[in-house]
């Protein structure tokens, strides 16, 4: 006489897309990482919970053309197409890394309508970090 054990938290009763949906998001902040391969744009609310993502290799670039400054454009318009349907108008811009796609991005921010409140760098940069490998002897 074993009796069935009830699934908790089942994914089948739909509450977890519906949520999604339905949040509401006016302001946020879109955080842009350009290395030299790729252009990841990752779009969160003020909190800093994910809200959005796109990368140049999610929108259909492979290899090397995924560093091109087009890339970077078309990753930062992905990324940006879903929050502007969940409300956002206000959003602020953090830029890291030193590649092709970040002033690429931060244009088609600019010309998909949300406000910017901030454009800020925020490259990491070492205050003479790490010791360099000693010099090669041929």
């Amino acid at each position: 006489m074993t009796k069935a054990i009830p699934r908790i938290g089942s994914r089948r009763n739909g509450r977890i897309g519906l949520r999604k949906n339905g949040r509401r998001i006016p302001k946020g902040i879109i955080h842009v990482q350009a290395s030299l391969n790729n252009t990841i744009v990752t779009i969160t609310d003020v909190q800093g919970r994910v809200v959005s993502w796109a990368s140049a290799g999610t929108s259909g670039f492979k290899g090397p053309r995924r560093g091109t400054p087009y890339a970077a454009q078309a990753a930062a318009v992905n990324a940006i197409r879903t929050v502007v349907d969940q409300g956002m108008q206000r959003a602020g811009v953090m830029i890291k890394g030193p590649g092709l796609g970040r002033d690429a991005a931060l244009r088609a921010i600019c010309r998909s309508g949300i406000r910017l409140s901030f454009v800020r760098d925020v490259t990491p940069m070492p205050h003479n970090g790490c010791r360099p490998p000693k010099k090669r002897r041929v």
